[in-house]
């Protein structure tokens, strides 16, 4: 009886480190890099929009909390203004200095 269960348990190791061999060896095929790296920049990508939106919110905390608005408009959407400037303003800046 044991040595059948000695037999099952280094069977079940045997097909488990091969396994891991096998995925192991898959990572350094030029498939298993450029899904490596595919990965690292989804991530990466996320990892930005993620800071964008909440450097957006905490500049829109403090905007309320200060009382602060832009053009009338405190609120931002992804890092960027919700309101877009009047050409006219900036024409008229320009001529005024």
């Amino acid at each position: 009886m044991s040595r059948t269960i000695w037999f099952v348990a280094g069977a079940g190791a045997g097909v488990f480190a091969m396994t891991r061999a096998r995925r192991a060896a898959e990572v350094f095929t030029p498939e298993g890099l450029a899904d490596r790296l595919a990965g690292l920049s989804l991530g990466a990508h996320l990892f930005g929009q993620e800071v964008r939106a909440g450097m957006a919110e905490k500049e829109n905390d403090l905007r309320e909390r200060l009382g602060l608005t832009l053009h009338g408009t405190p609120e931002l959407t992804e890092g960027r203004t919700a309101v877009q400037p009047d050409l006219d303003d900036a024409t008229n800046r320009k001529g005024n200095d």
